[in-house]
């Protein structure tokens, strides 16, 4: 395992989370706002919150797979999809929690977010800038 590919990994996997949970919170904060217009209809900031679910989840992967590539690394599907899919699960089982007014994640679940990511990362199997499927 290379240690300069968990250090990347880290360092992205980090970024992703930030953007991730920090365009959560406000895109439920919107959501809220809507609901709370007063408006006559039950479905009230429900288009606001699924286009932030859903667009958070497209984004975690494409953030993952965006931010190795900028660090030169290959190999990183592991990381893209077993990422994608740990954000997903894990901002639905908390949603109650980031759908509250000032809500937020609680900071051990973002960092076991960012050790597992990490270790994603650490188990691609890129073959860096190096080479051509050297060492």
């Amino acid at each position: 395992m290379r240690y300069t590919r968990l250090v990347k990994g880290a360092v992205t996997v980090t970024a992703a989370t930030a953007v991730c949970h920090t365009l959560m919170t406000a895109g439920y904060a919107w959501a809220g706002a809507k609901a709370a217009t007063g408006e006559a209809t039950v479905f009230a900031g429900v288009f606001e919150w699924l286009v932030t679910t859903a667009g958070c989840w497209a984004l975690m992967p494409l953030l993952l797979g965006v931010g190795m590539r900028a660090m030169r690394e290959r190999g990183n599907t592991t990381l893209m999809v077993g990422g994608g899919l740990l954000w997903a699960l894990l901002s639905l089982s908390l949603v109650d929690e980031l759908d509250r007014p000032d809500g937020s994640m609680p900071l051990p679940f973002l960092a076991f977010y960012v050790l597992a990511g990490t270790g994603l990362a650490g188990a691609g199997g890129g073959t860096g800038a190096r080479g051509r499927g050297g060492p």
